[in-house]
């Protein structure tokens, strides 16, 4: 077949095919997504107020950034709630599956139900909450009602909103579960057997089989939980709007703040790389330290042994 007087085989033509169809995403992630990110490096090292014309400022940006006691205050505020909320989203998720990876009846609906709450739009949810946390007509105090526990204030208290953002990060633990739950079934039950052959306990088949071979899901989901926990805005946005007194003031939503309330476009674009910079760096470490704690089965190849000289 000929293409524009260029004979191609069958390979090349599949080839011209293929290339034609990804075009579209190809496209799309060029306009929508990388040229967007290399126009924020440009523009963080601009003055940009978005009616005006980008003014080059060099690193101005970058240190009023670090002299920013705001800036500094969000941060603080975004890793108290990611070292809070991914080792419980993390725990909480994995005692989930393991109840829901036994066999009995009506098992397929309870993983529905748990699941389900994942797929709502965190809009949705964080109003969901917002409600819940009412202090006056809200579920949770009229639950602790019951008890005779005269419930806080939760999001409308400086001490106790952050802890209340904390325990709502649960509900959306669905997605987690499920990989969990993916990787609980691909576990080989003769390891259990040998295991309860050789007389280990429930928690030691827990802890000898489970977790090692769990490790590469555990850290597939460390990491998905450290850079969502660390990009946390709706909540923020859409039940405190950062209060009271900023104690819910996260990174991402005082960027926010600076794009599209103060219009300073280059300052915010300074705050999103260096968000970026230091979400990479604790990826990285994830990474860097996964080769102590990691399990993967296919690794362990018997090394063919060399052979010997042959003796002069």
């Amino acid at each position: 077949m000929k293409w524009f007087g260029w004979k191609l085989t069958r390979a090349q033509q599949e080839a011209r095919d293929c290339y034609v169809f990804i075009s579209p995403a190809i496209i799309g992630l060029i306009v929508f997504l990388v040229g967007p990110i290399i126009y924020s490096f440009y523009i963080s090292f601009t003055d940009y107020h978005i009616l005006s014309d980008p003014v080059w400022t060099g690193l101005d940006n970058y240190i009023e950034l670090f002299r920013d006691p705001f800036f500094w205050h969000s941060l603080k505020i975004t890793f108290i709630y990611a070292g809070f909320s991914v080792p419980l989203q993390l725990i909480f998720a994995l005692f989930l599956a393991i109840l829901l990876n036994q066999s009995v009846k009506g098992i397929y609906m309870f993983r529905v139900i748990y699941y389900m709450p994942a797929v709502i739009s965190g809009v949705a949810v964080a109003l969901l909450w917002k409600w819940i946390f009412n202090p006056e007509f809200g579920l949770l105090n009229w639950f602790l009602s019951l008890f005779g526990i005269d419930g806080p204030m939760w999001i409308y208290s400086e001490d106790w909103a952050l802890q209340s953002i904390i325990l709502m990060s649960l509900w959306s633990v669905g997605g987690t579960m499920l990989i969990y739950l993916a990787g609980l079934q691909g576990i080989p039950t003769e390891l259990y057997e040998a295991a309860e052959i050789d007389g280990a306990g429930w928690f030691r088949r827990f802890w000898n089989v489970t977790l090692p071979m769990l490790s590469p899901v555990i850290f597939f989901n460390l990491v998905m939980g450290i850079i969502g926990a660390l990009q946390v805005f709706t909540e923020g946005y859409v039940m405190t709007a950062g209060g009271p007194n900023n104690a819910t003031l996260f990174a991402v939503l005082y960027l926010y703040r600076h794009a599209f309330n103060y219009m300073s476009m280059g300052y915010a674009s300074a705050m999103a790389w260096v968000l970026f910079l230091i979400i990479l760096a604790l990826t990285m470490l994830v990474f860097r330290s996964s080769p102590a704690w990691v399990y993967y089965e296919e690794q362990k190849v018997r090394r063919k042994p060399k052979k010997k000289r042959s003796e002069a």
